[in-house]
């Protein structure tokens, strides 16, 4: 899905909805490179208006002005070790163990969501050859953005395109066209559609060097990228779907309040008909309007393909990212000749309107929707880490507990490994020497320890300054009764972790003191539950 650039002239945001009040002043130079199938996008200028109370909860009210978090997620990856950057592949973060896992929880999340929505995940290629984006006209309408590369030969020929390897290659920026070619492998009946493929495959983008900034703008990234194949008649039912999907996903995370934005037809660099554009955008604003939300009209910001919803939120310091995204798309499903087997509705109605390509008189096309709810990976956990400031939900959070020893006695020592062992998952191993694979179900989670010599106050005082969920006190007597101290630490939402502690010792937690800093006394088998309790439900 091809991002978006920054371009002027400025054009103008009208609002839809309530009218407008009065005009805000203009943004700065807003990074709008957009992750998905976006085409380039301009430097806004926008109109302001009341905030109105939403009468659909599931996604936040639009804002002309997203809050500005108060802190660079650059800095705060170098404090809670994220990632890092090389020369050597600029643009291309290296993600450590705890970014890597913050990555894999994001991915495993909305894996977790796809089968309720009806997605279905596939692997694509990283590399194609230069005839496949010239068919999907991406060679021409994106070249600049591609990576090229040369195979066997390096002629760069296209001859013989199917079975040479001296044709150019190019690294996939989106996933669209390998998508059409998933569609395109056998005939679909009218009864199979809506066909709906997820990917999280890495797209490469030849970003310009000095735009490069941490994880919002880079050459290398991951995207919850996916493609609906529909019948016409599905087109309303799915993008309202898809509404709800991306408000149950930023919800969850508290993210919030942004811009609804539907872009339409670009003046230049587009294809298809201005009929095929209209009718498109028609489609788009109905579902819009009959969903209940506000959005903001983007005149000639839509991909080159077709018009798109965006959903637009602020980073530390002020720029506008795109993150989620609907695009429609009736231009890709001519070019790689997609069709299905048409109803008995279909056929009655008449031929085809579209005659493009080999389409069979008993056949239509599908419509394309291009859809991402994160946008890119790597830009949306720039804005989390913005947004968290390092206290992260127990169930995403890369320090959920550390395990602290009182001493370095032998026993005590003996008694942080087994805890460990048991509130990361992997439990006591009876015969260390026979490893058996874990179950799929398994919750693993990083649980740290500090068995050094220094005081307990100078670990307490470190633990907190590197935001633990949790810090747990192990010393003599917690080897004698075989229990810990359990302190919580580092919570967004200190209240519902309570609630969840107390489900498990009902008689023995009193909410002021957790909130107060002291210490609760509870079995290993007992805050394992509590763990697993805050996994589950996304705390």
């Amino acid at each position: 899905m091809p991002p978006s650039r920054l371009f002027s002239p400025v054009p103008l945001v009208l609002r839809h909805g309530r009218p407008a009040s009065r005009r805000a002043p203009l943004y700065g130079a807003a990074s709008f490179r957009g992750c998905s199938c976006s085409a380039p996008q301009r430097q806004q200028e926008t109109v302001n208006t009341a905030q109105a109370t939403n009468p659909n909860p599931r996604l936040n009210p639009t804002t002309s002005n997203p809050p500005t978090p108060p802190t660079d997620h650059r800095a705060l990856a170098q404090k809670h070790e994220l990632f890092i950057t090389s020369p050597y592949s600029p643009g291309s973060p290296l993600l450590l163990p705890n970014g890597a896992y913050i990555f894999q929880k994001l991915q495993a999340f909305l894996r977790a969501q796809y089968p309720q929505f009806g997605f279905q995940e596939v692997i694509t290629p990283t590399i194609y050859k230069k005839s496949l984006w010239e068919a999907s006209g991406h060679w021409e309408n994106y070249a600049e953005d591609m990576f090229s590369v040369q195979g066997r030969g390096a002629t760069g020929t296209t001859e013989n395109a199917q079975v040479g390897q001296d044709e150019e290659f190019g690294l996939k920026p989106m996933n669209c066209p390998g998508h059409c070619l998933l569609f395109r492998d056998e005939i679909k009946s009218y009864r199979d559609l809506p066909i709906r493929y997820a990917d999280f495959s890495a797209l490469h983008r030849n970003e310009v060097s000095g735009s490069l900034t941490g994880l919002t703008r880079v050459r290398r990234f991951h995207q919850d990228d996916a493609h609906i194949f529909c019948r016409p008649d599905q087109i309303q039912e799915e993008i309202d779907q898809t509404l709800k999907f991306v408000g149950m996903v930023y919800d969850n995370f508290g993210l919030g309040p942004y811009k609804l934005l539907l872009s339409t037809r670009p003046k230049d660099h587009f294809i298809g008909t201005v009929e095929e554009w209209d009718r498109a955008e028609t489609q788009l604003k109905t579902v819009l309007d009959k969903s209940g939300r506000h959005w903001d009209l983007n005149e000639g910001d839509g991909a080159f393909y077709g018009p798109k919803i965006d959903i637009i939120l602020k980073d530390s310091n002020g720029k506008e990212h795109q993150t989620a995204t609907i695009q429609l798309d009736f231009q890709l499903p001519q070019r790689f000749d997609l069709q299905y087997q048409a109803s008995p509705l279909e056929l009655e109605t008449g031929p085809a309107p579209q005659a493009a390509g080999s389409l069979d008189a008993a056949n239509r096309r599908p419509v394309m929707i291009h859809r991402a709810i994160y946008g890119s990976l790597e830009r949306f956990m720039a804005l989390l880490i913005e947004h968290y400031a390092g206290k992260y939900p127990f169930w995403l959070s890369p320090r959920p507990a550390i395990i602290l020893s009182l001493n370095q006695d032998e026993k005590v020592l003996e008694h942080v490994s087994h805890i460990k062992s048991v509130l990361s998952g992997l439990k006591a191993k009876r015969n260390p020497d026979k490893a058996g694979p874990l179950p799929l179900s398994a919750t693993h989670l990083p649980i740290d320890t500090d068995t050094t010599a220094r005081s307990l106050a100078a670990k307490i005082k470190h633990a907190r300054a590197k935001k633990y969920n949790h810090i747990i006190v192990v010393g003599p007597k917690e080897v004698e009764t075989e229990k810990m101290q359990l302190r919580l630490a580092s919570q967004p939402n200190p209240e519902q972790a309570v609630h969840k502690l107390k489900q498990i010792l009902p008689w023995q937690v009193n909410e002021s003191d957790t909130t107060s800093g002291k210490n609760v006394e509870l079995s290993i088998r007992e805050a394992r539950r509590y763990f697993e309790f805050l996994v589950d439900s996304y705390l």
